[in-house]
This record gives structure tokens, C-alpha cells and sequence, in this order.
């Protein structure tokens, strides 16, 4: 099974990259594969990729659930 995660553009870096957050983890992804992406965009990414762009109120609403179920099961979002 694979899993994308939606994750906020923080800043863009040379070459194609950029800095999301993750629920408070900042990691560096490729976006070279999304038009477009700019600070502040939400972004699906899969192991290392940005595969597309996400609405933000629907990005706001997955990660909320992603905390919900982290707190039913008395697991941290944050790492």
C-alpha cells in the first residue's frame, strides 16, 4: 500500500526542490514534477515527490483527521 500526505510549501530551493512542513517536520521534496507550486501551496507528496497540488481547505481538513486519529490512538503527528 502506498501513502501520500498532504504537506505545506514552506520555502522554494534551487534545482526543483523545496521545504514543506509536516506536521511541524520540515523535510525537502521535489516539486519539479507539479507546475507551478509556490509558498504557502499545499502538496501531496509520495517519497520525495510532489505529485500534485492540494486545496487548502481540504489539506487543512486531512491533516486535522490525521491528528484526530494520532490522539484516538495515543500517538504523536509529530516525530
Amino acid at each position: 500500500m502506498c501513502l501520500a500526505i498532504p504537506a505545506k510549501v514552506v520555502e522554494l530551493n534551487e534545482g526543483g526542490m523545496a521545504s514543506v512542513d509536516i506536521g511541524g517536520v520540515k523535510k525537502s521534496i521535489s516539486v519539479s514534477l507539479v507546475d507551478g507550486v509556490k509558498v504557502g501551496d499545499y502538496v501531496i507528496i509520495h517519497t520525495g515527490f510532489a505529485l500534485s497540488k492540494l486545496d487548502p481547505e481540504e489539506a487543512e481538513k486531512t491533516l486535522e483527521l490525521f491528528a484526530e486519529m494520532a490522539a484516538l490512538t495515543g500517538e504523536s503527528t509529530r516525530h
